[in-house]
């Protein structure tokens, strides 16, 4: 019975013992870390399934929190209203279109983000308050800290297209072929232009 037990455990140790790491460092051309960049890890020839979660996009102190909140497509957003004001949240962004009523509180429906692309917020009361929520093709994705660092954990080995997004870039960048092996933890840094 032991060794049986001892056997399963091992077993379904491996496939997390054999996950490849990325651990990603952005910086500006100047050499200064870029905070909230998107990183994004597209797996080449294996097909990703659908998102089946939900994400929050809070708004405190007339303030979107998170800045930048990046999703999987067929992610839901919910948008609570921590103030005690009233907020008109809405984007015209060709990701995704929509406008919620004055409110306050939290809405019924949150929103579902089912197309890849950025999606600008806004609040028609209160004009600086302005965030992004980045829709990826992939659940393999993180946003930087204030170092300018992420990690992207439990990546099977295979090839990869690494994708960067921040708020400030001027184009688009060509993805970043990435190669994995198995158990591998890989050190990339990325300049944001």
């Amino acid at each position: 019975m032991l060794r049986t037990l001892v056997s399963a455990a091992l077993l379904l140790a491996a496939p997390i013992a054999s996950a490849a790491t990325l651990a990603v460092t952005v910086r500006n051309a100047r050499g200064a870390p870029v905070r909230d960049a998107v990183v994004y890890a597209i797996p080449e020839g294996r097909e990703v399934g659908p998102a089946n979660q939900t994400a929050v996009m809070d708004q405190k102190n007339r303030t979107f929190i998170p800045h930048v909140l990046p999703i999987q497509a067929g992610t839901a957003v919910k948008f609570p209203n921590s103030d005690d004001i009233r907020h008109q949240v809405y984007s015209f962004s060709s990701a995704k279109t929509f406008q919620l009523p004055l409110y306050t509180g939290t809405p019924a429906n949150a929103i579902v983000f089912d197309k890849p692309g950025v999606v600008a917020l806004g609040c028609n009361i209160h004009d600086r308050m302005t965030a992004y929520i980045v829709v990826v093709p992939t659940p393999h994705f993180a946003t930087t800290d204030k170092s300018g660092r992420l990690t992207l954990a439990s990546l099977s080995a295979g090839k990869y297209a690494l994708q960067l997004w921040h708020a400030d870039q001027r184009s688009d960048p060509a993805p970043l072929p990435v190669t994995l092996t198995s158990g591998e933890q890989k050190q990339i840094e990325l300049v944001a232009r």
